[in-house]
């Protein structure tokens, strides 16, 4: 029987879709060794963890892996593809889910709301109300974006148009530019922005990307938000411009160590806003997510190609693994 593995619980909608083409079993746990023995007579897995290089090698049944979201830094691409597995992925659909958190931590920053509301509660109304006096509106503010993907421009278009704020990015392309977002180097880009936000895929190019010679530069109140990765910042860097007030604060969203350690120095500041790798997670953007993995599953188990191959070079290797597939 054909069987779907899945590192979590899919969308209700997603797994309706998938309840005729086969067994869909949710992965028992998500260390590496659970996953690789659990994907042994798998034919799809569906991923929002990282799998094991492992993994491929033990999985003779395994005709793709299937991210939940755009990144792919948790597959291991040459594994899957030195052993004839298709990678796919679902691009784009949970763009706006990440941008709107995007703002709500950017707000949250400038308004201090977790020391206002931690305040309120503890020491009543009027301790939690004189904070407003050293909050701070959006209003003509330089957003940075770093990275104009499908989330960097979502950023950027409520940015300007839910806003009216100025927009700058750095890409790797520069081109072309959507309207009203004007391009700067990195370095220009950090000097100039008061609040820098990071949509970047993570490579070898952008790992350590916001390095301490560059966190150096940021402006003294200016926020970084990072819904990237966790190794695109210097963390060691990061932490001790918290901690000799060098910059306003962060809103980290993502980290080097996932889960954070409960007693990880960010933690301790006031403005810094910790969120559990969620800015993309909304009951919509599951249902789409959901539903776009679901449907590159039902492809490939119909003997097509997925929608969104990421690793095109491996179609003949998988036509010589599948060949009823030809």
């Amino acid at each position: 029987m054909t069987r779907i593995l899945s590192t979590h619980k899919l969308h209700p909608r997603a797994a309706a879709m998938l309840a005729g083409a086969g067994e869909l079993v949710v992965a028992s746990a998500l260390d590496p060794g659970t996953l690789a023995t659990e994907a042994r007579n798998a034919d799809i897995v569906i991923v929002r963890a990282p799998l094991p290089p492992l993994l491929f090698e033990g999985a003779t049944r395994l005709r793709a892996a299937i991210r939940h979201g755009a990144g792919l830094d948790m597959i291991p691409m040459e594994a899957a593809t030195a052993a004839g597995v298709l990678v796919a992925n679902v691009p784009a659909v949970n763009a706006r889910s990440v941008a709107e958190h995007v703002m709500f931590a950017a707000l949250a920053l400038l308004r201090q709301f977790r020391v206002v509301d931690r305040d309120l509660r503890a020491k009543g109304w009027l301790a939690g109300r004189e904070h407003a006096n050293f909050n701070v509106e959006l209003a003509g503010k330089t957003v940075g974006i770093v990275g104009l993907g499908a989330v960097g421009q979502a950023v950027g278009h409520i940015a300007v148009h839910g806003f009216d704020l100025n927009v700058v990015a750095t890409t790797r392309s520069m081109q072309p530019a959507p309207d009203k977002v004007g391009f700067l180097s990195i370095d220009a880009l950090v000097e100039q922005s008061d609040i820098i936000v990071l949509c970047c895929p993570l490579t070898p190019e952008t790992r350590g990307l916001i390095s301490r010679e560059r966190i150096a530069r940021m402006k003294p109140n200016a926020l970084l938000i990072n819904v990237s990765r966790g190794p695109v910042v210097d963390d060691d860097a990061l932490i001790e411009a918290l901690r000799e007030r060098r910059i306003g604060g962060a809103a980290l969203d993502v980290f080097s160590t996932q889960p954070l350690p409960s007693d990880h120095p960010y933690f301790s500041f006031d403005n810094v806003v910790i969120t559990p790798h969620m800015a993309g997670i909304t009951e919509e953007s599951m249902m789409r997510m959901g539903v776009g993995a679901a449907g590159e599953a039902l492809l490939v188990l119909a003997g097509k190609l997925p929608v969104n191959l990421r690793n095109p070079e491996v179609v003949g290797h998988y036509r010589r693994r599948f060949p009823a597939d030809s």
